[in-house]
């Protein structure tokens, strides 16, 4: 989307409708967040794919890219740190890649954007643009000179929000065509970010914080956005989790946060006392009213209710009867509402949680032990998962690798 200030007041003011933003904007550059699922009603509907994970069996040998595989599937790397993925393109695929997504573009392909959690200044985002056929046709750099951009998240409108995995961490709004410089959003906090999710419906963002005792956010734009119109990312309020009652999980009171840019002595998450931690938060995802999200210092994956204002545990190491997935980093889900959660360390998988509540090893990555997992992400079709293997192979590590897996995700 071409997110310029011009077209942000003319959305403010309700001088666009969103079908009008639509048309004018980003099916201008031909940008749409993909999965439309996530952000729709979902459901099942007589035209609709239904999962197929729990059905997919064990994970074969590894093939030739060291990726383990349930039959049926296919792998192939799309970028490795500093190659260029294609020869036509100057851009050398960045180091540490880490969270990313997809958006659809109007000629049939896709982009996939990835993070770089490489340290002061030398972070950012690159992107790799698909054609209709699946072939890699472009890559380039998205936003540059930050710090430690780990995850993020992806609009409805079709921008990717950047993350800085800092104390002093701020959140950047990238175009994925790089048609449009990145903006800065302060308004969105300043702490050790790790993730955000966009509920579309409310106008509302979710924050994660990777800090042993970090907090769990929300972000409510000061006005409510006009018949759906992209949210105002600049004047709105950061308010923080207080879940109510004795236990991890319960009812959520939402607090506001009083110095949300650390303008001040005391960090972010410590200013309201009577917020809850949340042990290192890691990824997040929206999908039809509930937000998932991971903490990896008691490995858990969470559920927040958003009509009940609820969050629960959806899944703790240390009580489930299927203990695989451990380790646990970004998040995504899948358009037939199969959640996956990539392993930070553990042992380096995508593990799913298939709607029936079957939890699936998905995809394994064999010897690449002092790695992690990182940016899972669909294709429009469903029928395509990318990810990173961030740091590679080998003692010391030889470098990011992306990949590709095709197969029968759905039925």
């Amino acid at each position: 989307m071409t997110f310029t200030r011009a077209s942000r007041s003319l959305s403010a003011r309700g001088g666009l409708s969103r079908r009008e933003v639509l048309r004018r904007g980003f099916l201008g550059l031909g940008l749409v967040a993909t999965g439309s699922a996530l952000y729709g009603c979902g459901g099942k509907g007589p035209d609709r794919p239904v999962s197929n994970i729990a059905n997919l069996g064990p994970l074969g040998p590894a093939d030739a890219n060291g990726l383990r595989l349930p039959a049926g599937f296919t792998s192939r790397v799309v970028a490795r740190t500093g190659s260029a993925p294609v020869a036509t393109s100057p851009y050398l695929w960045h180091a540490w890649p880490d969270g990313g997504a997809t958006f659809e573009t109007e000629d049939g392909g896709w982009i996939y954007v990835s993070n770089s959690e490489l340290g002061p200044g030398a972070g950012g985002v690159g992107a790799l643009r698909f054609d209709a056929d699946g072939n890699v046709v472009d890559a380039y750099s998205i936003l540059a000179g930050t710090t430690r951009n780990c995850a993020g998240g992806p609009t409805p409108w079709g921008t990717w929000l950047s993350c800085e995995e800092t104390p002093m961490g701020q959140v950047w709004e990238c175009d994925p065509t790089g048609a449009q410089p990145a903006i800065l959003r302060p308004a969105l906090g300043t702490f050790q970010h790790e993730a955000v999710a966009v509920d579309p419906i409310n106008g509302h963002l979710y924050l994660t914080e990777d800090q042993v005792d970090g907090r769990f956010y929300r972000y409510v734009p000061l006005d409510e956005p006009v018949d759906d119109d992209r949210i105002d990312l600049d004047n709105g309020s950061l308010e923080v989790a207080r879940v109510i009652g004795d236990g991890p999980a319960g009812p959520i009171e939402w607090l506001p946060v009083p110095d949300p840019m650390f303008l001040g002595e005391v960090p972010t998450r410590r200013q309201v006392e009577d917020s809850t931690a949340f042990l290192g938060g890691e990824g997040i995802w929206y999908r039809n009213h509930v937000v998932y999200f991971t903490t990896k210092f008691d490995n858990r994956v969470w559920v927040y209710d958003i009509d009940d204002a609820r969050v629960d545990i959806l899944y703790d190491d240390d009580t489930s009867d299927n203990p695989i997935l451990t380790g646990v980093d970004n998040v995504t889900v899948s358009a037939q509402g199969d959640v996956l959660v990539a392993e930070d360390g553990g042992d380096m998988q995508i593990v799913a949680f298939a709607p029936a509540g079957e939890i699936v090893p998905l995809v394994q990555v064999v010897g690449h032990q002092s790695s992690e997992v990182a940016g899972p992400a669909f294709d429009p079709s469903g029928t395509r998962l990318y990810f990173s293997s961030q740091r590679g192979a080998g003692m010391p590590p030889t470098g990011g690798v992306t990949y590709e897996i095709q197969g029968p995700f759905a039925v």
